[in-house]
């Protein structure tokens, strides 16, 4: 019995059912009363494990992950599937992105995002009153590079954009300097021009000029943002009901159990269905906000923070890119887009994050300075 007393103490309620009544969201705007629920009776499958997950990672004590090698060892293993997959992943849409396991497949490039979170978070913790130093900002800027690197050319341009987001946000809250803040943007400007003459290909050029004039080609590379403007827009106030958006379940809008699915939710839901859906992804980064405060060190404190930048990061692009104001990446959205890869790493890192809190100041005592 203290045995899983010890597991449900560290629970946050307010955490664990915004998460669910997100996912149960996502569950209920795949669904169709009309044709295939493929997707809707997996993704059932996908929750359930992802929840046993979170519980699962809820058990160890996560103190050894600052004192040990073991965030680097996953770093490894996640830049060497990464490394696989180039060679020997399935090509899905025009991307080398994912193992077929033949049940299921999996997207290295998601799991690489916990592991990039766990390895900043112990470089800036055990380096925190030396942040000032850019020697710092190049080295952690290195280790994300080769993971940046290894999924945009798969090519994801999605995640690549989320991994550049965890770093920089974690070099934000670990106190960079606005000097040194204006010289990595200086560098990104420059690697940016870079990649656009040299590495970006074609129809990665064709999103970003999509963008820019969303219905300049409505027939042809601006077609799904265009529609997903119309199935958000046509949501009005209340919505079409449960079931019964006409532009995802007659599949004018491709991809709406995915990439679209906040246009197809926000198409059934409307304006005040869309503000609860903001309301609970609102409480989840709230909540571990909170934890990443009571954090026992820095190392906590951080990996919390860096798993709520994850969720924003997430929830912003895909928002703006189904809205048209970013381009199109194939980003998901957490906890409601269908795919058992992302739900499980999310639920994953729910569950690290709450185990972490058992261990909290008050109860472990302050080792590193707080956070700037």
């Amino acid at each position: 019995m203290s045995f899983f007393r010890n597991i449900f103490s560290g629970l946050d309620l307010w955490l664990f059912i915004s998460a669910l009544l997100l996912s149960l969201l996502g569950l209920v705007t795949m669904y169709t009363f009309h044709g295939d629920n493929g997707f809707f009776e997996r993704q059932i499958i996908w929750l359930l494990l992802g929840v046993v997950a979170m519980f699962l990672f809820m058990i160890p004590d996560y103190r050894f992950l600052r004192a040990g090698n073991t965030a680097f060892i996953a770093y490894v293993v996640v830049v060497l599937m990464l490394i696989l997959i180039l060679l020997f992943g399935e090509v899905t849409l025009g991307a080398k992105s994912r193992f077929d396991l033949g049940f299921f497949s999996l997207q290295p490039a998601e799991f690489s995002k916990l592991a990039l979170i766990a390895l900043l978070a112990k470089y800036f913790s055990k380096r925190h009153e030396m942040i000032g130093d850019f020697r710092h900002i190049i080295i952690s800027g290195l280790y994300t590079f080769v993971i940046f690197a290894l999924v945009f050319i798969q090519p994801d341009f999605g995640s690549a954009l989320i991994i550049f987001a965890i770093w920089f946000g974690m070099i934000l809250i670990s106190g960079i300097h606005l000097r040194h803040l204006l010289l990595v943007f200086a560098i990104g400007a420059i690697a940016f021009g870079a990649m656009w003459s040299f590495v970006l290909l074609d129809y990665q050029k064709a999103r970003i000029h999509t963008f820019l004039d969303p219905l300049a080609d409505i027939q042809n590379t601006g077609y799904n943002v265009y529609q997903s403007i119309i199935a958000a827009g046509s949501g009005q106030w209340i919505g079409k009901g449960i079931g019964y958006g006409t532009q995802s379940k007659l599949e004018f809008l491709p991809e709406y159990q995915t990439d679209f699915i906040f246009a197809a939710f926000a198409e059934e839901w409307g304006l005040v269905g869309s503000l609860v859906l903001f309301s609970l992804f609102g409480v989840v980064v709230w909540r571990l906000l909170v934890l990443a405060k009571l954090g026992a060190t820095n190392f906590e404190r951080l990996f919390a923070t860096g798993v709520a930048i994850f969720i924003v990061a997430h929830f912003t692009i895909h928002v703006g890119m189904n809205l048209g104001l970013l381009p199109v990446t194939g980003l998901t959205i957490p906890f409601m887009s269908y795919g058992g890869s992302h739900l499980l790493v999310e639920w994953i890192a729910l569950g690290v994050v709450m185990a972490m809190s058992r261990y909290t100041m008050s109860r472990y005592g302050h080792e590193e300075i707080t956070l700037t």
